[in-house]
């Protein structure tokens, strides 16, 4: 079918038909020869501006579906689906040696066999930031652990205090990157200021210091299922406070972060779980459940970590180090750790820690 997109005329490959998507997966030799790391799909729930009647192909555009054939009205939730597969497909056999890394706009269920996905074109607005973590909490509780937003939104200008407060969300989120569209306004961090851009890189420091956490988190998720992101009753689930909270979440089993979802804000409740939580930047302690008032100035948002978790952390020397959170008088805790092993297939060793 060729359609109209933003380049112009386009043609959609047929990728339910298993030739198509061998075919396909052959045409990423040419960019991992100049140098690409991974491929990134858009515009394929599949969309064309062309008039059909709707956003899409015709609904009478006929498909493979794995040789039974059928028309468009079958073939559309699985089409960007059956593309990541072509890509991942492919991607491993052009280099066996190495794990894919693909996102896509859209997906079905099972797409995380594949990669990951994204906001699309997230409204600029306060709104937006909210809506961003509820994305990446709904896909992670439907198996889809690796997502995250367009820091800042896809359309429009943020403000220098929406921007930075998207910016402190998405550094705790498993994707991380900020994008606009081709006519929005610019999203690198200097664009706004010294202020911001001071507070910015206080927070993508924090971020990769946790990178060791989130490489385990993410051979976790591969392990088990668990999500990166997890809402605040992932081990309460009788907790109906908890089941309400919206604007919170777990970062794993260690981390409970609250990011700032409205303008003017520099302080915020926090609903805490069951259990001591310590301050991460003060060191405070709070019990829960309950909730707390807690100080959110522009430079930070609230972080806290549970009693006596384990956290593999990034050293001042670059190798890893574990950060220890005391337990309450009386308890233990503990927390797991895999090592980052590179690029390929080896197996994940998962290593468990006692405090």
């Amino acid at each position: 079918v060729r359609g109209e997109v933003w380049p112009g005329e386009c043609v959609f490959p047929d990728f339910t038909d298993p030739r198509v998507r061998e075919w396909w997966g052959g045409l990423y030799e040419e960019r991992l020869a100049q140098g690409f790391s991974g491929v990134w799909h858009d515009m394929n729930e599949p969309v064309s501006f062309a008039a059909f009647g709707d956003p899409s192909l015709p609904r009478s555009a006929r498909h493979s579906l794995e040789g039974r054939g059928g028309d468009h009205r079958e073939a559309h939730n699985v089409y960007a689906l059956a593309m990541a597969r072509a890509g991942y497909e492919g991607l491993r056999r052009l280099r066996p040696e190495e794990r894919p890394f693909l996102f896509s706009r859209s997906g079905w269920a099972g797409m995380q066999r594949y990669g990951g996905t994204w906001s699309g074109d997230v409204g600029t607005g306060w709104p937006g930031l909210r809506a961003s973590l509820a994305l990446v909490l709904g896909l992670g509780l439907c198996g889809v652990p690796y997502s995250g937003p367009d820091v800042g939104g896809f359309d429009g200008s943020p403000s220098p205090e929406l921007y930075l407060r998207w910016f402190q969300l998405g550094a705790y989120l498993p994707l991380f990157r900020t994008h606009a569209a081709i006519d929005a306004g610019r999203r690198e961090p200097w664009e706004f200021g010294p202020r911001v851009l001071e507070h910015a890189r206080a927070v993508l420091a924090e971020r990769e210091r946790l990178h060791p956490y989130f490489v385990t988190l993410s051979r976790l998720a591969g392990l088990t299922g668990a999500p990166y992101v997890r809402p605040l009753w992932w081990r309460a689930p009788g907790d109906r406070a908890l089941r309400e909270c919206e604007d919170a979440f777990l970062l794993g089993d260690a981390l409970l972060v609250a990011p700032v979802l409205e303008p003017g804000a520099d302080r915020r409740a926090v609903r805490l779980p069951r259990g001591r939580w310590y301050d991460t930047a003060t060191g405070e302690v709070y019990e829960g459940p309950g909730q707390v008032l807690l100080d959110a100035p522009l430079s930070r948002v609230p972080a806290l970590a549970r009693a006596g978790s384990v956290l593999p952390v990034r050293g001042a020397d670059g190798g890893v180090e574990l950060e220890v959170w005391a337990p309450a008088a009386g308890r233990s805790g503990s927390g797991l750790v895999v090592l980052d092993a590179g690029h390929g297939w080896e197996r994940a060793e998962v290593e468990r820690y006692t405090s």
